[in-house]
């Protein structure tokens, strides 16, 4: 089981994988997460263990025989005073020698020492136990201490002289009020160290199986988990410029991968809408050149044409030449109102700068009257201003619009039975404009494109009077530069009408 779950990790993941990634990194930290609980657990259990062999230490000094203590010289003896010659009892003794005492038949594994009233560290387990290991004066003081402000001491850890660690307790002598010393007893640390190693290294063995298995388990699951990652990376490199309207599900249920989903979308649409402006701005620009160079084409070829009878000698004779000087001069004219009228659409198409300053609609169009009454020729010319109708504006330029809309109802009309109506009016912060015709009207599939540059309506390119077709482009690009925007109403037979919506004051 576990060559089958390594030899599925070794094919299923690729070191650089986003899966490698998650499965090594949510590992790493299982496994550190896993040590750092082992090591706790083993310093927890140490002290544990320390503890309770502290306690039955501390039971077993309790359970000491007072003849065995006697015998130690752990309690004072009858004859306390013996080294005094006035004793009547022992009137010739001598104080014995407590390190010459006989031994102690005591546990093989165990130290024993004495610490009497005086601070004086006597061992009692040199030929039946462990060598006792022996703490500073001061040690012993701050133990004493402890146990006189009645916070006992529960366990010592010190190194007897042969170098070994040992688990020491200490217990007072109580059969007196006072301080007659206290027992200190000893085992080594190394079993008990072994006991919990051992349960540390098990907890090892029992964190590494776990870990594997749980890589096993874990395998299939993240592999099911990244597959709709898989399925995305699959259609986006079947997608090229051909198949932008493909769009990715968002309803998998993982809200990362949802969320990646639709901005995937979201950057579909947006080179979907890229890729359909670039189309249409070369169709655009293909048809602008094409327009461009048939509307320079045609006064060029008649002033080619002036110019070779010129040159056949109509300059000699005075009745072609001054007629053929004249066309010249009137197509001249002509080409140069188109080069103007597209350097003008270049540079508002660039930087659309206008002068705002405050001004009078209804005073400008009133100045205008005469001049547009003069343009009408025959026609029937109405003005309908409200006064008082002011918007920050250039004047000049919105001249250029009321000129431009004016002269497309002129040539749009009849010149006897044509009637132009030129309105200003206010409404909710707007200043509206409306130029209205009773031409021949424009169809409907030809209103979405009578901005366009070079549009007309009629299929015939060739014509004598009207312009080129780029002054309702104009006016346009003049009303955006001015925060404002242009409708047109129309229907055939009726007449058409153009609306300019500007910001009012």
């Amino acid at each position: 089981m576990i060559k089958r779950g390594l030899q599925m990790l070794k094919n299923a993941v690729s070191p650089r994988s986003l899966r490698a990634q998650l499965l090594s990194r949510s590992l790493f930290i299982l496994a550190a997460l896993l040590i750092l609980i082992g090591a706790l657990q083993y310093f927890l259990m140490l002290n544990f263990l320390f503890k309770n062999q502290a306690e039955s230490m501390g039971s077993q000094i309790l359970r000491f025989p007072k003849q065995m203590m006697e015998k130690m010289e752990l309690y004072p003896r009858p004859f306390a005073n013996y080294g005094d010659s006035a004793s009547p009892t022992r009137p010739n003794a001598t104080t014995p020698d407590k390190s010459k005492r006989g031994p102690f038949l005591f546990l093989p594994d165990t130290s024993l020492a004495i610490i009497n009233a005086e601070g004086e560290f006597i061992p009692r387990s040199q030929q039946s136990g462990l060598p006792a290991p022996q703490l500073t004066a001061e040690e012993y003081n701050e133990i004493r201490e402890n146990w006189q402000s009645r916070q006992p001491e529960r366990y010592r850890v010190a190194k007897d002289g042969a170098g070994n660690e040992q688990l020491i307790v200490f217990r007072p002598l109580a059969d007196s009020n006072s301080w007659n010393g206290m027992i200190q007893l000893g085992v080594l640390t190394a079993p008990i160290k072994a006991i919990a190693l051992r349960q540390f290294f098990i907890f090892i063995i029992l964190a590494a199986l776990a870990l594997l298995g749980g890589i096993m388990l874990y395998l299939p699951v993240l592999k099911r988990t990244l597959k709709p990652l898989d399925q995305m990376i699959e259609s986006v490199e079947e997608i090229d410029a051909g198949n932008l309207d493909h769009r990715f599900p968002t309803s998998s249920g993982q809200t990362e991968i949802d969320r990646l989903a639709d901005s995937f979308n979201g950057m579909l649409e947006r080179l979907e809408g890229s890729f359909k402006s670039e189309r249409e701005a070369k169709e655009h620009m293909r048809r602008f050149i094409a327009d461009a160079s048939h509307e320079l084409r045609t006064p060029l070829t008649s002033i080619h044409g002036f110019l070779e009878v010129l040159l056949r000698g109509a300059a000699e004779r005075p009745e072609q030449l001054y007629p053929a000087l004249n066309s010249m001069l009137s197509e001249s004219t002509r080409m140069k109102k188109l080069v103007e009228d597209l350097l003008l659409l270049a540079k508002l198409d660039r930087t659309p700068v206008v002068q705002r300053t405050d001004t009078r609609l209804d005073t400008l169009i009133l100045e205008m009257e005469p001049h547009l009454r003069m343009l009408a020729r025959e026609r029937t010319v109405n003005f309908r201003v409200e006064p008082q109708i002011h918007a920050m504006c250039d004047a000049d330029k919105i001249k250029q619009v009321v000129l431009n809309l004016f002269l497309n109802a002129v040539q749009h009309t009849d010149q006897n039975d044509g009637v132009i109506t030129v309105t200003l009016s206010g409404h909710y912060k707007r200043a509206i404009i409306t130029v209205q015709d009773n031409g021949a009207g424009i169809a409907d599939e030809h209103l979405p494109y009578v901005f366009e540059r070079f549009y007309r309506s009629d299929s015939s390119r060739a014509r004598k009077h009207g312009g080129f077709g780029l002054g309702l482009s104009i006016t346009q690009s003049i009303i955006s530069a001015h925060g404002g925007d242009i409708q047109v109403k129309s229907e055939l037979g009726q007449g058409t009408a153009f609306e300019v919506h500007l910001p009012a004051l």
